[in-house]
């Protein structure tokens, strides 16, 4: 493993938020994209 010296805390932290934030960009995406289909589903049931 890459020795990050004092570093270390800065960039584990880094990381951490970094896929939490990617993770959370994906989770609204698919979650938009969920609404979606359901809006237009109902929306060609209803004519």
């Amino acid at each position: 493993m890459i020795d990050l010296g004092k570093y270390a805390a800065t960039v584990w932290l880094a990381y951490g938020v970094g896929l939490a934030l990617l993770a959370g960009l994906i989770w609204q995406t698919v979650a938009a994209n969920a609404r979606a289909r359901r809006a237009l589903e109902e929306h060609d049931k209803n004519g």
